[in-house]
């Protein structure tokens, strides 16, 4: 009794709450990043984009959803069934749960008790988030296998081969971070950015992050990497056959992807919350949390800008092109800037 007493049951609540606020708020930026995909678009082939749902077709977002909730659900009577409904759930889950590790800010003091805003602060974060970003393409593939479609296979299969392509290279240039940072800690490396005479990551490791980039854009089957989704070739790619919610949660995980690893860069090698020339010093506590959050949102902002950019602008690869990039460049310049970096860092400790 006197055990379960002594129990923070508060740091609970605490953690329930911040995963609820993390879980909704990513689900409101993906929804509402579709819509900002279209107005894109639109900017950039000079057309309005969707403007007929509300004010500025600021509805637009719900609409879509409600169609897709209402939309009559179809299960091919040839598909493996449990599969196929397990396919779209594990691609979202897998998505959704990259933001365990991530410090969204500074603590905040609520009354006397001082609130982290990171869900599980564990020093191998970089693991779990390279971990977790393997298991998303599970969903892909148990998708279109399950669907007993031959064009949604084909397009599972390349899923797969583009995904362990480009986890390796952008493996390789994290481990090059690692040297720099001496941490797989997120914090440990947002702090590592924000000590004095430090600069970002993006400075020590240009080529890394550059490298990351690309690999991120691979990760999220984002133009010019969607050839899972290469309509013009595969009838609409692995989820051909899905109808309803359950498309509604593969295009919206792809979204979901999107932020995260957005996030995942601005904290590796922006400074996560970190905001330069500020001196924290001068503000309270919430008020230095709130501007940390409000700098690691407006830097996430500017990567999904660049995101939706470039699919509007750069044509898709071929297959060939695709794999010749991943395993014929990529994996070498991650190769020799890890190398590099290492000789560098000795260099520097025998000095």
């Amino acid at each position: 009794m006197t055990s379960l007493l002594a129990f923070d049951w508060f740091l609970v609540l605490e953690k329930l709450i911040l995963i609820a606020v993390v879980i909704f708020g990513s689900l409101g930026v993906a929804l509402y990043t579709t819509f900002a995909e279209r107005k894109v678009a639109g900017l950039l082939q000079d057309r309005p984009g969707p403007n007929r749902a509300g004010p500025f077709g600021l509805l637009q977002p719900f609409a879509d959803g409600l169609k897709l909730v209402f939309k009559e659900e179809i299960i091919p009577n040839t598909s493996n069934k449990t599969l196929f409904i397990l396919g779209p759930g594990l691609a979202m889950t897998a998505a959704l749960m990259t933001s365990a590790v991530v410090p969204w800010g500074k603590a905040v003091e609520i009354g006397d008790r001082v609130v982290s805003l990171q869900i599980a602060d564990v020093n191998i974060g970089m693991l779990y988030i390279f971990a977790i970003l393997s298991l998303g393409v599970y969903g892909i593939m148990i998708g279109g296998w399950a669907s007993n479609n031959k064009f949604s296979l084909m397009a599972a299969l390349r899923g797969a081969s583009q995904a362990i392509s480009y986890e390796l290279a952008m493996g390789i240039s994290l481990i090059a971070l690692v040297m720099v940072t001496g941490s797989l800690s997120l914090r440990e490396m947002v702090e590592h950015q924000m000590a004095e005479g430090n600069l970002w990551n993006v400075a020590y490791q240009p080529l890394g992050f550059l490298i990351f980039l690309i690999c991120a854009f691979a990760e999220c089957n984002r133009a010019p990497f969607d050839l899972p989704e290469a309509e013009n070739e595969l009838n609409f790619g692995y989820h051909q056959e899905y109808s309803s919610m359950k498309l509604g949660f593969f295009l919206f995980a792809e979204y979901v992807n999107m932020f995260m690893s957005s996030v995942i860069m601005s904290t590796m090698y922006f400074g996560g919350y970190d905001v330069p020339f500020l001196d924290e010093s001068t503000l309270s506590t919430n008020v230095a949390a709130l501007v940390g959050i409000v700098a690691l949102m407006t830097k996430v902002v500017a990567f999904i800008f660049f995101f939706m950019w470039v699919r509007w602008t750069i044509p898709r690869f071929r297959y060939d092109q695709l794999m010749q990039l991943g395993w014929k460049k990529l994996v070498p310049l991650a190769l020799a800037n890890m190398i590099i970096t290492g000789a560098v860092i000795l260099w520097l400790q025998g000095k």
